[in-house]
């Protein structure tokens, strides 16, 4: 793969960050303008089958770019043009300038497939102790049984240690901050998911904090992609009856992005609330078959509507994302019917052709 234009220590891309001019959110007419630039997009929340997680999909004893290559090869094959794509500190630690190498690489494959990036900096999402090295094999057909929170607890729960991510927001971004390759930047997935006696510590609140850090971070770089933090619940509710966490996600993004695994009449009557906030909507997660919402229902909404649709799971692998959510409570001894999520098999044979027919008609494929 070809080297990085230039692999710029951390001491260098801290310089880069004091030396832009800091802008501000996008105004509206600034994010509908930029909006209107690009064609509609689809495409799939990405981890190769090989990893279990974002942490085992960006280390490098476990780099597979073979299979990423084959899987976006088969990615473009559906006419998908967007890949939203999860980071994790871990590896940036580990070391900084291979790390970099890395997501270099991913994008000149995915860019040779024509398919942009929306890279996740952030994830409050499964386990919260993640580490580096080998990472477990997969629980017994266990949706994301190997998934990890970015940063940990030790980490998000201590608002003196935030700090220590800076550099990893400064050196991904500042590298990265005028890249054609990259659409959007999503800070922090989901970030105020989960149970806070589970998690012991107010989770929400310490997010939060994290969440404004990493927004002024990313603010001070100038990247010309806009910034985003998802609202994934209560997305109904008119702004003074949200949520901190929620408010701070839609009216501090340039483009509002958020998450629906709900029928077309439910994802129809989020879509009329959060068109209030007069923003771009890109879809980041959808697509859970049992609830409804399916491939045939929400994406020909989508496209009509002008919302980039972003499913969760693409090929099936050591995430077992086709196994539902309960299945971290209740046994699954066969493939469950339907697939709870992901679109293709290992061997890149449709899950439902149908499905397959409905994805390339809407791609104009």
């Amino acid at each position: 793969m070809p080297k990085l234009r230039s692999l710029l220590p951390a001491l260098a891309l801290a310089a880069l960050a004091g030396a832009a001019q800091a802008r501000e959110q996008w105004t509206t007419e600034v994010a509908d303008a930029w909006y209107a630039k690009q064609p509609f997009m689809a495409g799939a929340n990405y981890v190769p089958r090989t990893a279990i997680s974002e942490l085992e999909m960006w280390q490098a004893e476990t780099w597979d770019p073979g299979t990423i290559d084959q899987e976006l090869g088969w990615a473009e094959g559906l006419g998908f043009n967007v890949m939203r794509v999860f980071l994790h500190n871990i590896p940036w630690d580990t070391d900084h300038s291979a790390y970099l190498q890395r997501i270099e690489d991913y994008l000149v494959i995915a860019d040779r497939h024509h398919i942009r990036t929306l890279f996740v900096l952030f994830d409050s999402c499964w386990d919260a102790n993640p580490k580096p090295g080998k990472q477990p094999e997969p629980k017994h057909n266990v949706h994301n049984s190997g998934w990890v929170q970015a940063p940990g607890r030790a980490i998000l729960s201590d608002s003196a240690q935030h700090d220590s991510l800076k550099g990893y927001v400064e050196s991904i971004i500042g590298h990265f901050r005028a890249d054609p390759r990259i659409l959007l930047w999503d800070l922090f997935n989901e970030y105020d998911n989960g149970d806070v006696k589970a998690e012991g510590y107010d989770k929400p609140a310490r997010a939060l904090e994290l969440a404004t850090k990493t927004r002024t971070w990313a603010l001070a770089l100038d990247p010309v992609q806009p910034l985003s933090i998802c609202i994934w619940a209560n997305q109904e509710a008119p702004v003074e009856k949200l949520s901190p966490t929620q408010r701070f996600a839609v009216t501090m993004s340039d483009v509002n992005t958020f998450h629906t695994y709900t029928d077309l009449g439910k994802t129809q009557r989020i879509v009329a609330a959060l068109r209030a906030y007069h923003r771009p909507l890109i879809c980041t997660e959808y697509m859970a078959r049992p609830t409804g919402s399916t491939f045939t229902a929400i994406l020909p909404y989508f496209k009509a509507e002008g919302i980039t649709a972003i499913n969760w799971g693409f090929v099936d692998g050591k995430s077992q994302t086709k196994f539902p959510w309960d299945s971290w409570h209740k046994p699954y001894p066969d493939e469950p019917v339907p697939w709870f999520h992901d679109v293709l098999r290992a061997d890149g044979t449709p899950y439902d052709a149908q499905e397959a027919v409905v994805i390339r008609r809407a791609m104009g494929k």
